[in-house]
């Protein structure tokens, strides 16, 4: 078909135009410079206008010497061939392959400066395209060499060059896929960067998930400190935030809370606060969607870092304000109610001594009647306010306490404290958690005895109660248990249960009190 032919030996050289757009606007698939745009439009209009010139000028019959791909005594006629233009191949196939191989080195160079200008992590990400484009590139370039050459080669070595030449191109989109697809992969790592950073990620920590993220092993990380205003990192070094003009236009362009300025990216919370503020290599600012959602994976574990901090401390003051109520009633009852009963029933017994010879038998008994329920009342009384808060712990502390307990229990224990004070709260959650857990050994273990230690392992305190009835105990079923591990993780306690069936119950808490 001689259109055919003819519209193949037009747009010949069109191979060349797309790679050297590929490049310039590889990965983010826009010409980012003025520059790269005239070439690229250069480059199409070479093959437009060249080629076009070059296929007038083309008889195939006439053409013995190599030209590129058009040699082929075989095929044609080309339709677009003007005969009286044959005697002007030479010069145009020439100047035209010339201007290409000038086209070839601005490619090369460019492939070079991408490369230098990129990040370690653009690097590994690219690497197959630009290794594809580099081969495809040499190749050009051997097919452009061959006009210098005083005797170009022919045979079978040329044909393997040909081949290999076709073979290097086609890998091209394929590699420029590889590259792009690993670039994806590269931001959905991010996806997996909050797993990877925890629930309560250090500084140095962040820093270094960070920067395997990025691709980048100087990454520098600064959060926000409040008191001094600044961005401080691990080493105490202030960090400089992006220009204002640059964060300006970052804001205006950006839906995301990440300014970036020149290799410095600074993340703000949701409201609009200072979080922290990256200073990283220059070359990730062309990727901007990947610093994006790494901003992102920062900001939400700094967020949640921040809201589980808030969390503890509002938790903390909710239990400490509460063991204070309890201290505080324990103390209203025995200094106000607790106290006018005693006066009462010390009166009641004075009325009773001036009875005593009185001949109305029946009033004698109202007045026993009475003394004994004022009796019972003090009584309840008193362990309504022991339950509430014992005295004894208020005064000497978890050992007495525990040892008073056993006291009172419905079973033999045996109690193992060390003569030590803690924080308040330490020893009024250490106390209850016993507590609890003797009530469940009388009540549902069928317990004959129980035994209670108390030690300081390290800065933590580990109260544990140990008792030899049928076991059983699930936090997950029981209200008592799951209180207690609620209680205990209010004071960043953890509380463990054994409790195989038929095998007794090991209730251990450990409780923070360095």
């Amino acid at each position: 078909m001689p259109a055919l032919f003819a519209l193949g030996a037009w747009w010949e050289a069109l191979n060349m135009a797309v790679l050297l757009h590929l490049v310039l606007s590889f990965p983010d698939g826009r010409l980012a410079s003025a520059l790269a745009r005239r070439l690229t439009v250069f480059s199409y209009a070479l093959v437009a206008v060249g080629g076009l010139l070059r296929t007038l000028t083309y008889d195939p019959a006439r053409v013995a010497v190599e030209a590129t791909y058009l040699s082929c005594g075989d095929c044609g006629p080309n339709l677009l061939h003007v005969p009286a233009l044959s005697g002007l191949f030479t010069a145009v196939d020439g100047a035209y392959r010339g201007v290409g191989w000038i086209l070839s080195v601005f490619l090369v160079v460019a492939i070079v400066r991408r490369w230098q200008q990129a990040s370690v992590a653009r690097r590994r990400a690219l690497l197959p395209a630009w290794i594809a484009i580099v081969i495809a590139s040499v190749f050009l370039l051997w097919d452009l060499l061959t006009l210098l050459l005083p005797q170009p080669p022919a045979g079978a070595f040329q044909e393997v060059v040909v081949l290999l030449s076709d073979v290097a191109q086609v890998a091209v989109p394929v590699a420029f896929l590889t590259g792009l697809l690993r670039m994806r992969l590269q931001r959905a790592e991010v996806g997996d960067l909050v797993i990877d950073l925890g629930t309560d990620p250090d500084e140095d920590r962040l820093r270094d998930v960070l920067g395997r993220v990025l691709g980048d092993p100087g990454l520098r990380l600064g959060l926000w400190q409040e008191d001094k205003g600044e961005y401080v990192d691990g080493e105490g070094e202030i960090l400089a935030e992006p220009r204002a003009e640059t964060l300006a236009r970052s804001r205006a362009t950006s839906t995301a809370r990440a300014a970036r300025g020149r290799g410095r990216t600074r993340v703000d919370s949701s409201r609009g606060t200072p979080l922290a503020l990256l200073h990283h290599d220059p070359a990730l600012d062309e990727d901007p969607e990947l610093l994006e959602a790494v901003g992102a994976a920062l900001r939400l574990a700094l967020e949640n870092v921040s809201l589980r901090t808030q969390a503890k401390e509002v938790t903390s003051r909710i239990v400490r304000a509460a063991d204070a109520e309890r201290g505080r009633l324990e103390r209203d009852l025995h200094d106000g109610a607790q106290a006018r009963l005693v006066f009462a029933l010390m009166a009641l017994r004075r009325v009773d001594k001036g009875l005593a010879d009185h001949p109305d038998a029946s009033l004698r008994r109202s007045v026993a009647e009475a003394e004994q329920s004022l009796t019972l009342a003090l009584e309840e009384l008193r362990g309504i306010a022991h339950g509430i808060h014992p005295a004894v712990l208020t005064r000497e502390g978890l050992g007495p306490a525990l040892t008073a307990l056993a006291q009172q229990a419905a079973l033999p224990v045996v109690v193992s404290a060390e003569p030590r004070r803690y924080d308040p709260v330490v020893e009024s959650t250490a106390y209850f958690t016993v507590c609890e857990a003797l009530a469940n050994a009388a009540k549902h273990a069928r317990a004959r005895a129980v035994s209670v230690s108390a030690r300081q392992h390290g800065s933590r305190l580990v109260v544990e109660t140990v008792d030899d009835g049928i076991g059983g105990a699930d936090t997950a079923r029981g209200s008592g248990l799951r209180g207690l591990a609620d209680r205990l993780a209010a004071v960043d306690g953890i509380l463990h249960v054994d409790s195989p069936a038929g095998g007794g119950t090991r209730i251990r808490a450990e409780l923070p009190c360095g």
